[in-house]
């Protein structure tokens, strides 16, 4: 299980000394606590559980990133951190999916939902989210589905 996983490479990183790999595992467990003693949460941590609390994590440091970027100076070490720490969760994930293969399965999911229109994006992206999560962005798969679905003008 993943969980084992991350208490082995927690074990390892502090007996290496390293801070900054112990300090994202830290982290990540904080966060499965928090998911864990959540309420209406019961049962086990699975590995799809650690995977989506995993890229939660991720997103939520990538959002902070972009701050960071903006703070100039004196946020540029802050920024290489969380790099680093977007970087180590990647382990966790799962590869996602290739432009290619992403604009196929957008494809696929407008014509079961047989949308039309770039209002229908929306609708579009649940769709594929429902079926491929973990694998396509959901902004990606949403610029992609409101490229598709663009209006051409009536003659």
């Amino acid at each position: 299980m993943l969980t084992d996983e991350i208490d082995r490479l927690l074990r390892a990183a502090m007996m290496a000394k390293d801070l900054k790999t112990a300090n994202v595992l830290r982290a990540l467990k904080t966060k499965l606590t928090e998911r864990r003693t959540s309420a209406g949460f019961s049962g086990e941590l699975t590995d799809a559980i650690v995977v989506e609390v995993a890229s939660a994590y991720a997103r939520q440091l990538d959002k902070a990133l972009s701050e960071y970027a903006n703070v100039g100076e004196r946020g540029a070490a802050l920024a290489e951190e969380l790099r680093f720490e977007i970087g180590y969760l990647q382990r966790f994930l799962p590869a996602k999916l290739g432009e290619d293969e992403a604009r196929e399965i957008v494809r696929a999911a407008i014509a079961a939902i047989g949308a039309k229109e770039p209002r229908e994006a929306g609708k579009v992206v649940g769709q594929v989210m429902r079926t491929h999560k973990g694998l396509i962005d959901a902004a990606v798969a949403k610029r992609i589905a409101e490229q598709l679905l663009v209006v051409t003008p009536s003659h």
